[in-house]
């Protein structure tokens, strides 16, 4: 027969009982984590809901299209030709644009912001790059139609002529350069500008002020600190702000609608008149019905699938990179 000895007491005589400590939460803490818990579940519901009503509402039109829906590049149902190809090739590649444009900027102006500016400037530019992201997008697709986009036309013609060994700057002869992806990038660009700052600059701002101060006190110049302590820091922090800007300009819709002519095709050419994107398509013709329309909704969901993978790749690199370590613990 076992007999079961007692644990000895690893407190050594004479010394305090240690006390257990749980978490009690008081009623405003209960009641404020039930919200917020709700708040993300019906955020998860909506988005079920929303996948699964374009998968509805596309069903007809992927039945008659089949697996070529994936790959035909016009969209023209009344000859019966659906294809996403086209659409997205024009989604991506303004995207591209955009962010290629738009994620240099955001870090220097962080960088400024963060390092380099005043108190009283910090605030004031804090707030003007916020301010940008109230602007409609309306009023970004007005102004790039009516006055970047003549600016930038004599923009694409010199590149054109000096840069025409690269091949998205060689044109055809006679080309416009006007309504062009490029055009649209360089305005959609704009409109990633304030989410991607606003990321980068956060994360900047968490910078350990001991490493930085580390790195001054060993004789290290103020872009030598930059270089070797807070780019590295907020590596993480850079990546998901640049793929979250890239999903919100997958995304955009008026500003497309009114710079592109909307033509289904792959175009190498991005100088050059022409392009279009799945949101700016769909915003064009929503007034389609039957088998139209039912292709617009599985453009939707192309769109829908690409842009909530995007945020979700983002999601992962930010957790798992050092300026974000502990933010899902």
């Amino acid at each position: 027969m076992t007999v079961a000895l007692p644990r000895p007491d690893p407190s050594p005589p004479g010394s305090p009982v240690k006390r257990a400590v749980g978490e009690v939460l008081s009623r405003a803490d209960r009641v404020f984590r039930r919200v917020t818990t709700g708040a993300g579940l019906s955020m998860l519901a909506i988005l079920v809901v929303i996948g699964f009503f374009l998968v509805y509402r596309s069903g007809p039109a992927l039945d008659a299209s089949g697996f070529g829906f994936f790959t035909t590049i016009d969209f023209d149902a009344a000859n019966g030709k659906l294809g996403v190809v086209g659409l997205l090739y024009g989604t991506v590649v303004v995207a591209l644009i955009a962010v290629c444009v738009a994620v240099p900027l955001s870090i220097l102006a962080a960088l400024y912001i963060t390092e380099y500016s005043s108190g009283k400037l910090r605030g004031f530019l804090t707030g003007l790059v916020d301010l940008l992201a109230a602007i409609p997008s309306l009023l970004y697709g007005l102004w790039g139609f009516s006055f970047l986009g003549p600016r930038v036309a004599p923009v694409s013609a010199w590149l054109t002529d000096n840069l025409g060994w690269f091949p998205p700057f060689a044109q055809k002869e006679n080309a416009l350069f006007i309504n062009s992806m490029f055009i649209a990038g360089l305005v959609v660009s704009l409109m990633v500008l304030p989410i991607t700052t606003s990321v980068i600059r956060e994360v900047f701002t968490q910078t350990p002020p001991g490493e930085k101060e580390a790195a001054l006190a060993l004789g290290s110049t103020r872009w030598g600190m930059v270089r070797t302590v807070m780019l590295p820091f907020g590596r993480g922090g850079i990546i998901g702000g640049s793929m979250l800007g890239l999903g919100r300009a997958l995304g955009e819709t008026i500003a497309v609608s009114l710079l592109l002519p909307q033509i289904p095709q792959i175009a190498t050419h991005v100088l050059q008149f022409g392009g279009a994107t799945i949101s700016g398509y769909i915003a064009n013709n929503s007034g389609a019905s039957g088998l139209a329309l039912s292709g617009l909704m599985a453009a939707g969901l192309v769109l829908f699938v690409f842009t909530l993978a995007t945020n979700f790749t983002a999601s992962v690199v930010i957790s798992k990179s050092r300026s974000g370590a502990g933010v899902d613990a």
